[in-house]
């Protein structure tokens, strides 16, 4: 028997495992228990939201709370903004890291050191949010959807994982399209990519995520209101006290926080339906990237 597969079989190794699962399943636990607490407020009445607390499931079932949300002018044109904008940013993104990360990836391209260099110094530095707002108003990216895609266009640590799994792809496979004619850009949209996966997949959910759930910036950048993101909506929602943002007849509102519920509901659904696509390449894209430097 392996001395590993004997170790786990002991007392104190049956005991240890016993330890991590119970730990593991009370941490699950105490991460799932707001979620589904808002999950049952969005469905509960305005009495029983009155009375109960907390909950974990409402007495009785009303969707008011969603109908007024998704009869909502305001909130459907936030959604759809979201949605296009998480989408062709994280293509850009994508588009980007990867082709910085391929020249990147080669022993012998000029000035890669110093290169590799400024990317991790940009890791450890940045000029932060008044530079980076100067910046983007220069370039005359104020109310425009480009502001909130190009200015993180590139993550350093994505990029330089990216980079690393490029590195680590058999030489051979290039030489062979060069061989057979093919460029630097066919090499790397022919083969480079279609190998790659598990780690753009990886990354296209992180740039997703970063995307969908970014605050800061339509907030800085975008001064019209019919421009603004799901999570801006979420914002202006979890904090007014007439709903009036709901555009809806105060008269056949729901509870207010009901419709609070309900919109963050709504805008983490969508992350939580796309992640199980993605799930088996997630791991893989890591570690693999992960190895070499």
């Amino acid at each position: 028997m392996p001395r590993e597969k004997y170790r786990f079989n002991t007392r104190a190794g049956r005991a240890f495992d016993v330890f991590n699962v119970v730990l593991l399943i009370a941490v699950g636990v105490l991460a799932l228990l707001p979620f589904i607490f808002v999950t049952a407020g969005s469905f509960a009445t305005e009495a029983e939201l009155a009375t109960r607390s907390f909950f974990l499931w409402p007495e009785t079932f009303s969707l008011r709370a969603y109908e007024s949300i998704l009869t909502s002018d305001a909130f459907i044109r936030a959604m759809v903004t979201t949605i296009g904008v998480t989408v062709v940013g994280t293509v850009i993104q994508l588009l980007l890291t990867a082709s910085m990360a391929y020249p990147l990836s080669k022993l012998n391209f000029p000035g890669r050191r110093v290169i590799l260099a400024l990317i991790v110094f940009t890791m450890v530095f940045s000029g932060g949010m008044i530079p980076t707002f100067l910046v983007v108003k220069d370039l005359g990216l104020l109310d425009t959807y480009w502001a909130l895609i190009l200015p993180m266009a590139i993550n350093p640590f994505s990029l330089i994982i990216i980079k690393n799994f490029f590195q680590q792809l058999p030489a051979g496979l290039e030489e062979s399209a060069m061989i057979d004619g093919a460029n630097e850009m066919q090499t790397l949209w022919s083969v480079v990519l279609p190998l790659s996966k598990p780690v753009l997949a990886t990354f296209a959910l992180f740039y997703a995520v970063g995307i969908w759930n970014d605050f800061m910036s339509p907030l800085l950048y975008l001064n019209d209101s019919s421009m603004w993101t799901l999570q801006m909506f979420l914002r202006q929602v979890t904090v007014a006290t007439d709903l009036s943002i709901v555009d809806a007849d105060p008269s056949q509102l729901p509870p207010a926080q009901g419709i609070k519920f309900a919109v963050i509901v709504v805008a983490t659904l969508p992350i939580l339906l796309f992640y199980p696509f993605l799930q088996k390449h997630f791991a893989k894209g890591m570690l693999i990237g992960s190895v070499k430097g």
